[in-house]
């Protein structure tokens, strides 16, 4: 990966189907999701988004969510890191292991560091159904600190299960970015990434970001021209070497977040760290 000659590094995309699949349908939370954020999802497997990548000149971190506790996921994590491996110009694997899935998902983490050689990890607390500083988690973070890879957690509201009878079953309470500042204290070597603008709870995730060393920001899964005034005030200041450029792609298209982005007032010096360098440093890839 010439990292010199990208534009961006989008660190918060979802592939959404198997290369190997036939069906080309969405799933009935796919479609919710695009009815949410009112955009046809798009290239969804990992080939597919390289491709798409490469015309916008940006790299890519990509991953899928395990979100059952025993049944096997559409798209496996396996799957992604082989791809992104062969598409490693633009695509960095991420992978997600439950962490209800307990010893199990203990060996499976460090297989796919070792085997499958994928670059972090992705939690999604509320489609998981744990609170990240509950210890049963813990064991998982450990093999993610020892090999000294970033774990990103869903935080704030989320568009799965959006708008359907009881909201999917999905319940916010787990994602308050809050519960991640016990996480950074055990494991201050761990990097932490709170994905997504923090809605309800921004100020909270900027105190756990701006306290913690560790504990960085995507900026995922909202439109720019959303942002509250305070989230902008911090990424211009405090927090202008730890807030990362994020899509949440498929269901928002890094064009219009780059559209609305530039219309924000964010100092030109910041903007490349934002969205380029503050990346590439945590992710190792200069």
């Amino acid at each position: 990966m010439d990292v010199g000659k990208l534009a961006a590094i989008d660190v918060h995309t979802h592939a959404w189907k198997s290369a190997l699949a036939l069906d080309d349908a969405l799933s009935d939370s796919q479609e919710a999701m695009g009815r949410y954020f009112r955009y046809q999802p798009q290239h969804r497997t990992v080939p597919e988004m390289a491709q798409m990548y490469r015309k916008l000149n940006m790299a890519f971190v990509v991953f899928t969510v395990d979100a059952e506790r025993g049944a096997s996921r559409k798209i496996t994590n396996e799957e992604i890191a082989e791809l992104a491996h062969k598409n490693s110009d633009v695509a960095i694997p991420f992978a997600s292991v439950n962490p209800h899935r307990g010893a199990d998902g203990v060996r499976m983490a460090r297989k796919l560091i070792t085997d499958y050689k994928v670059r972090g990890f992705k939690f999604h607390p509320s489609v998981q159904e744990f609170f990240p500083n509950d210890r049963m988690a813990y064991p998982l973070y450990e093999v993610i600190a020892e090999a000294k890879l970033p774990a990103l957690f869903h935080t704030g509201q989320t568009g799965v299960g959006a708008g359907t009878r009881g909201g999917g079953g999905i319940r916010l309470k787990y994602s308050n970015p809050m519960l991640l500042d016990d996480v950074a204290v055990d494991f201050p070597d761990m990097p932490i990434i709170l994905a997504h603008p923090s809605f309800p709870w921004q100020e909270e995730a900027l105190s756990v970001a701006t306290h913690k060393p560790q504990v960085y920001i995507d900026l995922s899964g909202w439109s720019p021209k959303y942002f509250p005034p305070l989230l902008v005030q911090y990424a211009n200041t405090l927090l202008k070497d730890k807030v990362l450029f994020g899509s949440d792609y498929p269901v928002m298209a890094p064009e219009r977040w780059m559209e609305e982005f530039a219309k924000l007032p964010i100092k030109p010096e910041v903007r490349p760290l934002i969205l380029k360098e503050n990346a590439a440093r945590l992710l190792k890839l200069r």
